[in-house]
Parts: C-alpha cells; structure tokens; sequence
C-alpha cells in the first residue's frame, strides 16, 4: 500500500516538473503541448495508485488536475470524465468534493448538448445527498433536474423513476401535493402502457394517503376519480384498506384505523415510507376531533 502511494506521489512531482519546463519560454518552442499531455498522463496513474492505495481523497486530486489540463487543452470530453472519476474517489472520502466534481463535469456535458449524460450525474449528486450528506431537499432538487433532462431526451421510463424519488420526499417533507400531483402523473403515463398498467396501482395508493394527510373529503374525491382511470384499482387491497381507513376517520375510530393498517401489513409488508404517512394520519383522526 505505502509502495503504491510513494510511486502515486513521485508520478504527481513528475507531472508538476514537466508542467513547469513547458512553461517557460524554450518549452513553448519545443513541445509545450506534449509536456501536458505527458504532465495528465502522469496525473492519471498517480490518480490509479492512490486508488490501489486507498488513499481517495489524493486519487480525487490527482483526476481533478488531470481535468482541468484536459479542460484548458480543449478537450471537454476527457475533462468531463476525469471530473467524474474524480467523483467516485471523493464518494469515498468527502461527498461534498464528490458534488462539486460532479457539477463540473454537468456544465461541460450540457455545454456540449450531452443532456442524458448531465441528467445520470444529477442522479448521482440526488443519490449523495440521499445517503452519504443527507440533505433531502438539496436531493429533490437534483431528482428534480435529472427527470426534467431525462424527459427531454425522451427517457421517460428514466424521468418517472426520478420523478418517483421527488414525490417520495415531498411528501416526507410534507410537500403533499408536490407529492400527489407526482405521483397522478405518473400513474396516468403507466396506463398508457400494458406491460406499466398494474403498477398504476401502487402510485395511487400512495396519492391517495397524501391526499388523507390533509383533507378526507378530497382523498374520497380522488379516490372515484382514481376509480374512473383504471377501473381494476377498485378490486385491489389497497383500494379496501383506503375506504376501510376512510370511514374510520370519519368515526373518530382510531382502533379500527390501527386494526385495518395491523391486517395489510400481516399481507403486505409496509416499508417505512408508508408507516411515516400512516401514523401522520392516525396523528389527524386523534387531534381533530371533528373530521366531517
């Protein structure tokens, strides 16, 4: 490991030397350019022996000088990619460096119309922001910008996925009808389609106890427009347990809520996405003690 650092860092002095001999005014006249391309080359296999190190923050460095020698070169494409390498090093050490390689590496593919290739890396950044430096607002955002490019390029299956991940935290956020008008969307594209039609399903059961979360009345509203859209919503056990929750918010009856959320979860295991939303609702039928 030590073996790999040490030869990592003497190839970074290498590159540091020759940028400097092309400096000067004899190296302009004899191969100036070459001693870059040799100085980035000495820059990515430092790069790959910090990484053998696991030394990942130096490995980051090492792509990011790499970057921006292939960046004043002119050559935008190799600069993009060793942004991102630098990305994948950082993950590892420091998220934030992670972002900012990353949103280096976006203003080039959008300068050069490479949209779908922007629009992954800010799936990258929402997926950093989800895990590693939690901060979901600033991960909605993100999903946000890769749905709205990946919908520009005509990836529709890939917007909607990002598009799902902004509703999720919306309404985790308590954003619900960012939320709900999300996942409507959503649901309706799915019909369109015969192989995404049963997943319809899921995507209004999950509208539907956004809308619960601020107003029986319009999540019964929606529920027969629900009902409308895709008639087979009506036989489904999520359909039931909606209508079975319904009434018992109406009655004030909060063990019956909790017995019918009991009896799906034996069947249909919940994540933890829905127990949030759940509770949230059961919060209401116990704090308001008139809900019709």
């Amino acid at each position: 490991m030590a073996d790999n650092e040490q030869k990592a860092l003497q190839l970074v002095a290498e590159a540091q030397k020759k940028l400097t001999s092309s400096k000067g005014f004899f190296g302009s006249l004899f191969g100036g350019s070459s001693k870059v391309e040799e100085a980035v080359e000495c820059y990515q296999r430092a790069a790959n022996m910090f990484k053998m190190a696991k030394k990942w923050g130096s490995a980051g460095q090492a792509f990011t000088h790499a970057a921006e020698l292939h960046g004043k070169a002119g050559s935008r494409h190799d600069a993009a990619t060793n942004y991102v390498d630098a990305a994948n090093c950082f993950k590892k050490s420091d998220p934030e460096e992670a972002v900012s390689s990353l949103l280096k590496a976006i203003e080039i593919y959008t300068d050069m119309g490479r949209f779908t290739m922007a629009a992954k890396h800010h799936q990258s950044i929402a997926e950093i922001y989800e895990t590693e430096a939690v901060d979901l607002e600033r991960s909605v955002q993100h999903y946000e910008q890769a749905a709205d490019y990946f919908r520009g390029e005509e990836s529709n299956s890939s917007a909607n996925k990002c598009l799902l991940k902004v509703a999720q935290y919306a309404a985790q956020l308590e954003n619900y009808e960012k939320a709900i008008q999300i996942y409507e969307q959503v649901a309706s594209s799915s019909l369109e389609s015969s192989l995404l039609k049963y997943s319809a399903k899921e995507y209004f059961f999950r509208a539907a106890l956004c809308h619960l979360c601020v107003d029986v009345l319009n999540a019964q509203h929606a529920l027969e427009r629900y009902q409308e859209l895709y008639p087979a919503f009506q036989d489904s056990r999520e359909f039931k347990l909606l209508k079975v929750l319904i009434d018992h918010m109406e009655e004030q009856n909060v063990d019956g809520f909790t017995e019918a959320v009991k009896d799906y979860d034996s069947i249909s295991r919940l994540d933890q996405w829905y127990t949030t939303i759940l509770l949230r609702i059961k919060k209401q039928v116990n704090d308001n003690p008139d809900l019709r």
